[in-house]
C-alpha cells in the first residue's frame, strides 16, 4: 500500500494545477504511471493507491469512492472476482471499473476493436458542460463489449466536426461508459483513464468526462476539475509574443523534424554521409494508436523528398552546414539519379514519358504523373539547388516542366490532372497539347503554371508565357462558382496566388493585378485574429472531396476538416501552408499595403505558435499537424479523411514550405528573387529542341 498525501510541486505541471479541489480521499487500483492517478496527483488530491481490486477494497474505508484501472490494456481486461464484487456491495463502495474481463449481472464480449468511431455523448451528463450529440476522440479504441440501455457515452461511426450532426439513430452504437443497473459501478468498456499517454481530445471534452465521474463517484458532494499537460501540444498559447528569435527557432526546430522524425529512409549503405540518399517516407498518418504512436506512409514520393531537400538546403544556406548540405544533395540526387522516378522511358529523349517524375517510387506508382506534384518536385528542386549554390539538376528541372507543358492544352491553358505513363506512350504528348480541355482546379493546375513563367522568365521561351497567361484567364473568368475544389474552397485561392504573383512579376497588367487582390482579398476574408485562415466549402457540387453527407459516408475517403462553414479550423496541408508560399512572393507586388503584410505576418507567428511540441513523441517535437482549431488552440478537426486528417504530418506539402518560407521572409526574399542566378537557360534550347519538335 503506497498512501500519498499531495502537498508538493512537480516540475513539470503548470503552476495553476495546484488548488485544492477536494479533501475526499480517492482509492486507486491501477500502477503509478496512471493517466488519471498521476493527473489527480498533480491537482493535490488526496489519494491511495493499492496494487490490486482485492486490496483496494479490502482496505476502503465504508462508503469510499474506488477507480479500478486497466492497467494491461488493451492486451489483458481487468479482472475481478465475483466475491470482490459483492464485498464493494457489502462496505457500500461506489466502483469505477474500466476495461473489465467480468461484471456481475451483465454479459461481457471478447475485446472488440474500433474502427474510425468516435465517442458520442448519448445524453446531457448533468453538473458537465456535455451536452447530447458532442463528440470525443478515443484513439484506437478497444472495448468489452456489454449491453446497457441508457449510456452516457457509445461509440459510433458518424460525420460531423465536433458533434454526430446526422445522429446516432442508424449507426451501430457500442455503450462505453454508463452505470450498472442494479449496483452502484459506474462501468467504461475501454480505458478511458490512459487520455494523456493514448492523446484523446479535445482537452475541455475530456475534462468533463472525469468531473462526470468524480461527481458520481463522491456522490456531487465536491467539485473535481483536472487539468493537466497534453503529451503533444502547440509550442505557445495563442497570445505568446512572436519575434524574430521564436521565428528562428521554430525554423531550426522544424528542419531539426525531418532528422527526428524517423522519416528519413534508411540506407543500405553504412557510409558517412549517406543520410537522405534514399529518400524519406511522405509522412505521419492521422490515426493515433492506444499508446500514442502514429503510423507511418511507407511511400517514398519525389514531391515529398524534394521538398524536404529545400528545406534542408535553406539551414544549409543559413548556418552553412556542411552535414545539411550533404543530406539535401543526397536527397536532390536521389529523386533524378539514384532512383527510378526519372529513370526508365523518362529518361528516353524518343518517349512521350521523357521528363516526367514519377510520383512515389512503388513500381504501380512511377508512371503516375501529377502535373501539380511534378511542379512541387521543381520548385523543391531551384530553391534547393539556390541554397545550395550548384546547377547539376538544372537539366532535369527544364525536362520536367517541358514535359509537363508539351502534354498541356495550347488552346485552353489545361492539362489532364494525373496521366499515365502507359497511355501517354499510346496516344502521344500531341494528343494532349491539341485538345481543347478545361479544368478549373487551381490545387492541379496553378503551380505548374507558375513553373512555365519561372521558365519563360529564365529563358524568354514566349510558348510558356502563353499557356501560362491563357490557364490563368480562362480560370480567373470562371472564379469563384464554377471552380472545382478538391477540400475546400480556400485551398484553391491559395494555391492560385503563386502564380498569379509571378504573373504580376513578368507583366503587371491591371486586369492581372485586379485578379491578384481579388483572390488577396477573399482569401483574408476567412482569416482570424490568431493569423489562422479559416476552411471554407465551395458551390456545392464542384467539390471532389465533400463533407460527408451522412453517417455511411464517414471515413471511407479524402474529405475536407469541416462539415460546413464557420467551423474554426484551419489546414495546413492544403491551405495554409500554400497561402504562406503565396503571399509571401505577393507581398514585394504590393508595396506599402499594410493589409497584406500584417495579413502575411500573423499567419506566420500562428504557425510558430502552434507547432509542435512534445517531450513524449521526440518523432513529432517540431512538426506542424494538418488540423487546428484555432478557437479551441487544440489539433482537432473533423477526422472523415480517411488518413490524412487531423494528425498527419505531411513531409513536403507541409513542413517542407513552412519551415522554407518562413526563412525566405526572415531573409527578406521570395522563391523569385532567391533563385533569379539559376542558370538553366545554358540547356534550355537543347532540350527544347529536343523535346518540342
Amino acid at each position: 500500500m503506497h498512501k500519498i498525501v499531495l502537498v508538493i510541486f512537480v516540475a513539470f505541471f503548470s503552476p495553476e494545477l495546484f488548488a485544492i479541489q477536494s479533501s475526499g480521499n480517492y482509492i486507486f487500483c491501477c500502477n503509478e504511471s496512471n493517466d488519471l492517478f498521476q493527473t489527480a496527483i498533480q491537482n493535490n488530491l488526496e489519494v491511495t493507491r493499492y496494487d490490486s481490486p482485492v486490496e483496494a477494497i479490502e482496505k476502503a474505508p465504508e462508503g469510499a469512492g474506488v477507480f479500478v484501472l486497466a492497467d494491461d490494456y488493451p492486451y489483458r481486461a481487468i479482472h475481478v472476482e465475483s466475491s470482490v464484487f459483492e464485498k464493494a456491495k457489502a462496505k457500500s463502495l461506489k466502483l469505477y471499473i474500466e476495461f473489465p474481463e467480468f461484471v456481475p449481472e451483465l454479459s461481457v464480449g471478447e475485446t472488440l476493436r474500433g474502427d474510425k468511431e468516435r465517442l458520442v455523448v448519448s445524453q446531457k451528463l448533468n453538473g458537465t458542460a456535455l451536452e447530447k450529440g458532442q463528440m470525443l476522440e478515443l484513439h484506437d479504441c478497444h472495448y468489452k463489449p456489454i449491453r446497457n440501455s441508457n449510456p452516457a457515452i457509445v461509440l459510433a461511426k458518424v460525420a460531423g466536426y465536433d458533434h454526430a450532426v446526422f445522429g446516432i439513430t442508424d449507426v451501430p452504437v457500442h455503450p462505453i461508459l454508463f452505470t450498472h443497473p442494479e449496483r452502484d459501478i459506474l462501468i467504461a468498456t475501454s480505458k478511458l483513464s490512459n487520455f494523456i499517454k493514448g492523446r484523446y481530445a479535445p482537452k475541455e471534452r475530456w475534462a468533463e468526462v472525469w468531473k462526470f465521474v468524480f461527481s458520481w463517484m463522491n456522490g456531487s458532494s465536491c467539485h473535481v476539475d483536472l487539468k493537466w499537460d497534453e503529451a503533444v501540444r502547440p509550442t505557445l498559447d495563442a497570445h505568446s509574443e512572436v519575434g524574430k528569435k521564436q521565428r528562428l527557432e521554430s525554423f531550426l526546430k522544424g528542419v531539426d523534424w525531418f532528422y527526428k522524425s524517423n522519416l528519413l529512409v534508411p540506407f543500405e549503405s553504412a557510409e558517412q554521409g549517406s543520410i537522405g540518399s534514399a529518400g524519406i517516407y511522405e509522412c505521419y498518418l492521422s490515426e493515433i494508436e492506444h499508446d500514442g504512436n502514429q503510423s507511418v506512409s511507407w511511400r517514398v514520393r519525389a514531391d515529398c523528398t524534394s521538398e524536404s531537400a529545400m528545406a534542408i538546403a535553406m539551414r544549409a544556406f543559413v548556418n552553412q552546414d556542411y552535414n545539411d548540405l550533404r543530406v539535401a544533395e543526397n536527397m536532390q540526387s536521389f529523386v533524378y539519379r539514384e532512383s527510378m522516378l526519372a529513370g526508365a522511358e523518362r529518361a528516353d529523349s524518343l518517349n512521350p514519358n521523357y521528363g516526367y517524375i514519377g510520383w512515389s517510387t512503388h513500381p504501380n506508382n512511377l508512371d503516375n504523373y501529377y502535373g501539380d506534384d511534378n511542379a512541387r518536385t521543381v520548385l523543391g528542386t531551384i530553391v534547393c539547388s539556390s541554397a545550395l549554390g550548384v546547377n547539376k539538376w538544372d537539366r532535369n528541372v527544364v525536362q520536367t516542366i517541358l514535359a509537363n507543358f508539351r502534354t498541356t492544352s495550347m488552346a485552353t491553358g489545361f492539362k489532364p490532372r494525373r496521366l499515365r505513363g502507359a497511355t501517354l506512350e499510346k496516344l502521344g504528348c500531341e494528343f494532349y497539347s491539341d485538345q481543347e480541355y478545361y479544368h478549373y482546379a487551381p490545387h492541379f493546375q496553378s503551380w505548374i503554371w507558375a513553373c512555365y513563367l519561372w521558365l519563360y522568365d529564365k529563358t524568354g521561351y514566349v510558348p510558356l508565357l502563353k499557356v501560362a497567361k491563357t490557364g490563368i484567364q480562362n480560370m480567373m473568368e470562371q472564379y469563384p462558382h464554377n471552380w472545382e475544389w478538391a477540400n475546400g474552397l480556400q485551398q484553391e485561392r491559395a494555391r492560385m496566388l503563386l502564380p498569379l504573383a509571378w504573373l504580376n512579376r513578368i507583366e503587371g497588367t491591371r486586369e492581372q493585378r485586379q485578379w491578384l487582390d481579388t483572390i488577396i482579398s477573399d482569401l483574408l476574408t476567412f482569416q482570424d485574429e490568431s493569423g489562422a485562415i479559416r476552411e471554407e466549402l465551395g458551390t456545392v457540387g464542384k467539390g471532389m472531396y465533400s463533407p460527408p453527407t451522412s453517417n455511411a459516408e464517414f471515413g471511407i475517403g479524402e474529405a475536407p476538416l469541416i462539415q460546413q462553414n464557420g467551423e474554426p479550423v484551419a489546414d495546413l496541408l492544403y491551405t495554409c501552408n500554400f497561402a504562406l508560399v503565396g503571399l509571401n512572393e505577393a507581398i514585394s507586388l504590393t508595396g506599402d499595403d499594410p493589409r497584406i503584410s500584417d495579413a502575411l505576418n500573423r499567419l506566420i507567428d500562428f504557425l510558430v505558435r502552434i507547432q509542435v511540441t512534445s517531450t513524449d513523441h521526440s518523432e513529432l517535437d517540431g512538426a506542424w499537424f494538418r488540423a487546428f482549431d484555432f478557437k479551441r488552440w487544440q489539433y482537432w478537426a473533423s477526422s472523415a479523411d480517411h488518413g490524412w486528417g487531423v494528425w498527419t504530418t505531411e513531409t513536403g506539402w507541409t513542413q517542407a514550405w513552412i519551415t522554407s518560407t518562413i526563412m525566405l521572409n526572415e531573409l527578406q526574399t521570395t522563391i523569385w528573387d532567391f533563385t533569379r542566378q539559376s542558370k538553366v537557360k545554358e540547356s534550355f534550347a537543347e532540350i527544347k529542341d529536343k523535346m518540342l519538335k
